[in-house]
Order: structure tokens, then sequence, then C-alpha cells
């Protein structure tokens, strides 16, 4: 064999050998995308549409791509099933609870299948369970939805055009507000008013401040009142004799108003002599008899002492109070210094 013909030889044995290291390593990277060379579980789920899902796309969970769709078969009536392989070491966090759902990479992106965690109560999943289906919003309700919201915008946009060219002419308030000189005049003047009265609130709030920072100065009767519990004891004890004073001028009160009462009734005997006109002309008759009875007696008495019969009995009464008075007189003098 010529020179040449063992440099070609080593020529094509080298391209074969890049050759078959580059399909190993595409084996290789394939079969890792797919996770082919990876311990993994068999997982089923059957929904009524699959919206374009075929074997290869993958399957996320929580935002982590976990295994593939291995197969896509029919199933039952006019349902469809799909088997999911899934890495064994993201088993431990699919419950048997989780849902599938379908999804896409983007809005735009490929299919795939999303797998919701479900609670920790529930056991994890084994090899060939069949997971419940969660509802999915399809490319035709997304559309659907859109439709509702561009006639929403167009509805809106449309009354939003009829209020705008109705203020700009002039009609409503605010069209009132956007062509009348004379409202918005009334309008400044209005902002003025607030101003000013935000300004008299400013100044009242500093009048109270400053008042309520000289509460805080020793000797006035506020602060004593606030701080100096003698004070506060003294001022509550006043107050009391007050409320006692208020009773018994209360109570004396109504003893008046009783009494007051009981003079203007007829079943008592002052209550007589002042309401009753017939007896007070009685009782001034009375006292009329009694007066004349006196002078009357006065006069026999008179003429008792001029009789002779008695006369004796009168001067000697008359003697004995003569004594009585010298000796008084005598008395008198001897205790009068000399």
């Amino acid at each position: 064999m010529s020179a040449s013909e063992n440099k070609r030889s080593i020529i094509v044995g080298i391209f074969i050998v890049i050759g078959v290291i580059i399909f190993i390593a595409g084996v290789l990277t394939l079969g890792g995308k797919q996770k082919r060379f990876t311990s993994s579980i068999t997982l089923k789920a059957i929904f009524n549409n699959v919206n374009g899902i075929t074997a290869g796309n993958n399957v996320f969970f929580s935002g982590v791509k976990i295994g593939t769709v291995s197969k896509v078969a029919f199933y039952g009536n006019a349902q469809v099933e799909v088997t999911l392989h899934i890495e064994e070491k993201a088993q431990q966090y699919i419950h048997k609870n989780s849902m599938a759902k379908l999804s896409s990479e983007g809005f735009i992106g490929n299919k795939m299948i999303e797998i919701l965690g479900g609670t920790a109560q529930t056991p994890i999943v084994e090899d060939g369970d069949r997971l419940d289906v969660a509802a999915a919003l399809g490319p035709e309700d997304i559309m659907k939805t859109l439709q509702e919201n561009n006639k929403n915008i167009l509805a809106i946009t449309t009354d939003f055009k009829v209020v705008s060219t109705e203020m700009v002419k002039g009609k409503g308030a605010l069209g009132a507000l956007l062509t009348d000189s004379v409202m918005a005049d009334r309008l400044r003047q209005m902002t003025v008013n607030l101003e000013n009265a935000s300004a008299t609130t400013a100044r009242v709030t500093n009048a109270i401040s400053q008042y309520t920072s000289k509460l805080n100065n020793k000797g006035t009767l506020a602060t004593e009142l606030l701080s100096d519990t003698v004070v506060f004891s003294n001022l509550k004890s006043a107050v009391k004799s007050l409320q006692v004073t208020a009773a018994s001028a209360s109570e004396m009160t109504t003893n008046l108003k009783n009494t007051s009462s009981k003079l203007n009734s007829d079943k008592n005997a002052v209550g007589v002599l002042l309401n009753d006109e017939e007896t007070g002309t009685r009782l001034k008759t009375t006292v009329s008899n009694l007066e004349s009875s006196t002078k009357k007696l006065d006069e026999n008495m008179e003429a008792l002492q001029h009789n002779f019969l008695l006369r004796g009995f009168f001067r000697k009464k008359e003697k004995a109070a003569a004594k009585e008075k010298e000796k008084a007189a005598e008395a008198a003098q001897e205790k009068s210094p000399e």
C-alpha cells in the first residue's frame, strides 16, 4: 500500500471516529433532555382535549422540568390518556391529590403539562397512579375574553367621547366649569375661602397647642388640678360639701313647698285662719269680746277695791308691797360702793 493510500485511510478513520463521537453526544444530549437515562416513574392523566400535546412535550412542576410526555392515546368515549415520565427524585413533591393542567411555554410557546402540587398531608404518588385534571383556559377562551374586553373598551370610549363632546359644548357641571367664566370665578373664590379657612384652622390649632403647653407650667391652677393630689382631694371634698348643701337646700325647699301647700289647705288651723274668711271674722269678734271682757274685769276689780268689805285686804296687800320695795332699796344701798 502506498503512502497516499495510507494517508487517505487515516483521514477517513478520523472522520468516522469524529462522526461516532458526534452521534453518541447527540444521543446523550437528546436522551438527557428527554430524561431517558434517569430513574423515573410513570403517571397518567385523562383529558377531554389535549390542545396539541404530543409525545416529547415537557412536564413542569413549580416551574421546574421534571419529565416528559411519553405517550398520547385515546381513552374511553372521546377522551385522551396522556402518559407522563417523571423523574424519581421529583416523586416526593407530588401527592395523590396533585392535578395535571395543560399549559404552554409562553404565550405562543410549545405545549406542556404542568403538575400542581397537592397538600403535604396526602401521601405521595406511586408508579402508575392517575392524576386528576385541572380545567385549563384554552386559546378560544382567551380570545372570547379578549373580545368581551374589546367590546367593553369600545363602550367606554364611546361613552367618554359623548361626555367629552357635551363638556366642550358647556353642558353639565364640568362643561359649565370649562366654559362659564362666572362659575370659574366662583370656583376661584371658593378656593380662596378654603385657603382662608385652612389658615384660620392652623391659627386655632396653634393657639390650642400654646394653651395646652401652658397647662404644664408649675404654679398654675390647671397644673395643680392635673398633678397635685392634695388640691384635687380638697376640690373633691368641696364638691362633696356642695353636693350635701345642695341636697339639704333641696330638702328644705321641699319642706317649704309642703308647708306652703298646707297653708293653702283648709284642713288645718293655720290654713283655716289664712283662707277661711268666716273663721277670720269669728276670730276677730272673739278677740273684740275678750278685750271688752278684760276692760270690764278691770272695772270690776277697781270696784272691789273700793268695797268696804275688801278694802282692808287690799290695804294690807299694798303695805306688804311697800315693805318689800323698802327692803329692796336698802339692800341695793348696802351693795353699792360708798
